[in-house]
């Protein structure tokens, strides 16, 4: 087990742009964060927010434009390619899409071999090692021993996003970007996947990312959720402060939209009206000011600031800074 109330990941004032023929896109926008060992950090928002850039920025997976990223108090940043290949048996990713991530060509065995092989943990001739690991990895993630030599068009969903998780188990991680795991799978099979994750987290200690947008997923897998809208961070607070106690507007709004299973409880749902702020060029002022039911004139001026308004619950909303809602 990861030791608890170790800082194990470090972000601050993360930044990646992409030049459009319009301009900067604001992809992530000073994002800043901790996470400690062993713990989940569920990261929500809109489909296009920025939620997966940021996760991939964070691994270099597109290069920051600016901020840094500590692991285990290194600068990321600053490693050189070979550093960076090294600390990779440390950082590891689980993809959104298990039908895609997957090379077809590949068997089981050689997906879940080839990180092994790419870190250079086993001599490419050390095929009974090789194969006594992979089905190690595959028992530990509930793949039975027969689909070995299959191919991954040969798996359905499930079965394929295990072969994408033992893949990332192979060099024995400590932090791991979950990249929407369950997304692309049947609600039974999310359950499966979710407990899987979770068991292998409380087994070997690991530190997740979680990123999704389901609401109902990251309430259940999460130990503090941090909430994103337009490439930036508008609330974050441990999960169970959150939903009992939302603060910024959007968040509200998120919240308000998860289904209740009873017909007999009425549902408020907060609508949001209005058009969505580019992310190009981003003019001065809150970013969700245009669909906000409470802005008002100073919202669209200035630039919101990340305060702690509660023990862990943080907001840039100005006007819960000031008290006024």
């Amino acid at each position: 087990m990861a030791e608890q109330n170790h800082e194990i990941l470090r972000v601050e004032h993360l930044k990646k742009f992409f030049t459009v023929p319009n301009g900067m896109l604001h992809a992530v926008d000073d994002i800043s964060f901790t996470i400690d060992a062993g713990k989940t950090l569920g990261v929500v928002g809109e489909s296009g927010c920025g939620k997966s850039t940021m996760g991939r920025a964070i691994l270099r997976l597109h290069e920051p434009t600016d901020g840094k990223v500590y692991f285990d108090q290194k600068d990321i940043r600053a490693l050189n390619d070979k550093q960076m290949k090294d600390m990779r048996r440390d950082m590891q990713i689980i993809f959104q899409d298990p039908f895609a991530s997957l090379n077809p060509r590949m068997t089981v065995s050689e997906a879940i071999a080839a990180p092994l092989l790419v870190q250079k943990l086993f001599d490419r001739k050390d095929k009974e090692g090789i194969q006594k690991r992979v089905r190690e990895i595959m028992d530990m993630v509930g793949l039975a021993g027969r689909l070995i030599n299959t191919y991954p068009q040969e798996c359905d969903g499930a079965r394929r996003q295990r072969i994408g998780i033992a893949r990332a188990l192979a060099l024995e991680p400590k932090f791991i970007v979950c990249d929407e795991p369950v997304s692309a799978l049947d609600v039974s099979i999310q359950a499966q996947i979710l407990n899987l994750m979770q068991d292998l987290q409380d087994n070997l200690g690991l530190t997740y990312l979680f990123i999704t947008h389901d609401l109902s997923v990251v309430k259940y897998i999460s130990d503090d959720i941090l909430v994103m809208y337009l490439g930036q961070m508008v609330e974050k607070a441990p999960s169970d402060k959150l939903f009992k106690h939302p603060m910024h507007p959007y968040t509200q709004a998120l919240l308000s939209a998860i289904p209740i299973p009873d017909p007999k409880v009425p549902m408020n749902r907060i609508t949001m009206k209005g058009e969505i702020t580019s992310p190009i060029n981003p003019e001065k002022g809150c970013r969700f000011a245009k669909r906000c039911p409470y802005a008002t004139d100073a919202c669209r001026q200035q630039d919101m600031v990340l305060t702690e308004q509660e023990p862990g619950h943080f907001v840039t909303c100005l006007r819960v800074q000031r008290g006024e809602i």
